[in-house]
């Protein structure tokens, strides 16, 4: 369990986090920036004294997770667009993640995006200790089929511990019979995808977001710089370009990726081109109920 003073920062980061996916939503209107929203959402959470756990992901339509606006990113919202936004607040390394989708102008994927929600609220109602995972995947899973529509299979909810955003544990969000226990404990991001396609992502594009995944020497001065820079700033968290005050921060992460010592994230496409909807909360499992940490 976790002490009051840890549960005190996964709170903070849980509140942070869920008034910025909140921020962001209401800023998604067509013709506005994708750059301009993940840079509020982004500085609303350093303005409020916490960290990026990773940076703010904003995923259209087909592509489910993964994409995040670049350094000089000219993309705008479309009218009919399915927006996913998915931000990650930590305080401490104490995480919270949360996720919501917005159509652009439009209500022709108003009955997809209520299945993704449904799923995460139904979920919501019975994430305790001692429910097996797949109990929680078998109740995401009805609540998705309900509308019509079918869970991503290969994308999951997943345990968080500090500064690990992905820590053992993978929640899916249909029924794999998977009888392991919630403990108390335990925090978990619960993220169900829905979608009108295969059910499946495949691996697309990168998606301008990167981790560390080994250091090594650098010959050259300013890209050293840049990599202590980066280990101060975002440990073991996923990171951009974007959001590194850094000069030239864009052209040291390409040396890096170059070099091995960070690697990057596809976006994570729908397989048959499906319009995908997501929606997100982390959970605190204690000795009942789960607490959510990033409500409303």
């Amino acid at each position: 369990m976790l002490t009051d003073e840890e549960l005190s920062k996964l709170r903070k980061a849980g509140e942070t986090a869920s008034a910025a996916r909140t921020l962001g939503m209401d800023m998604v209107k067509e013709g506005v920036k994708l750059f301009d929203v993940a840079q509020e959402v982004e500085g609303y959470i350093r303005k409020k004294g916490c960290g990026l756990a990773f940076p703010c992901n904003i995923s259209i339509n087909e592509v489910a997770a993964h994409y995040t606006p670049g350094v000089d990113d000219k993309k705008v919202f479309q009218l009919g667009d399915v927006v996913k936004v998915d931000c990650g607040a930590h305080l401490d390394g104490y995480v919270g993640d949360t996720a919501g989708t917005v159509e652009v102008g439009t209500k022709n994927y108003r009955n997809l995006i209520e299945a993704a929600k449904r799923a995460r609220d139904t979920v919501a109602e019975i994430v305790a200790a001692g429910i097996p995972i797949g109990e929680i995947g078998r109740a995401a899973e009805i609540a998705m089929s309900q509308g019509g529509y079918r869970p991503i299979r290969n994308l999951c909810g997943h345990q968080i511990k500090p500064y690990n955003l992905h820590a053992g544990v993978s929640i899916p969000s249909f029924s794999d019979g998977n009888t392991t226990r919630l403990v108390p404990g335990m925090v978990i991001a619960i993220e169900p995808f829905a979608t009108n396609g295969a059910g499946f992502v495949t691996n697309g594009p990168q998606g301008n977001i990167v981790r560390m995944v080994r250091e090594k020497k650098l010959s050259d001065p300013k890209a050293h710089e840049f990599l202590e820079y980066v280990k101060g700033e975002f440990r073991t968290f996923p990171f951009c370009a974007r959001s590194c005050d850094f000069p030239d921060a864009e052209k040291y992460v390409k040396d890096l990726l170059r070099h091995g010592v960070l690697s990057g994230y596809a976006q994570l496409i729908e397989a048959k081109k499906g319009i995908v909807s997501q929606f997100e909360h982390t959970f605190y499992v204690t000795s009942g109920k789960a607490e959510v940490t990033t409500l409303p």
